[in-house]
C-alpha cells in the first residue's frame, strides 16, 4: 500500500511518531489515521526534510489546526 520498508517503520515507531496498537502476537496494526500520517511523512522526507524535521511539520501542522478550531469557536460565541 505505501511501499514503506520495515526498518522505516519500526523506526517511526520507536521514535513515537507513528503508534500501532499490538495484535497479540505483537504484529503491530496500523489505523487509518496513522497510514495517513506515514505517508504524509514519507512525503516530506522524499522532499528533503529530515524525519525530525517532518514530524515536527506534522506536530506544528496538527497545533494550527487546534488553534483555528479554537479561534472559529471563540468567534461564535
Amino acid at each position: 500500500m505505501l511501499h514503506a520498508q520495515v526498518a522505516f517503520l519500526r523506526r517511526l515507531d520507536e521514535l513515537g511518531a507513528v503508534v500501532p496498537v499490538r495484535s497479540s502476537g505483537g504484529q503491530r496494526r496500523y489505523s487509518r489515521r496513522e497510514i495517513n500520517r506515514v505517508a504524509a511523512l514519507m512525503k516530506l522526507i522524499s522532499e528533503g526534510l529530515t524525519l525530525e524535521g517532518a514530524r515536527r511539520v506534522l506536530e506544528l501542522q496538527a497545533r494550527v489546526e487546534e488553534l483555528e478550531a479554537d479561534l472559529d469557536q471563540a468567534r461564535g460565541q
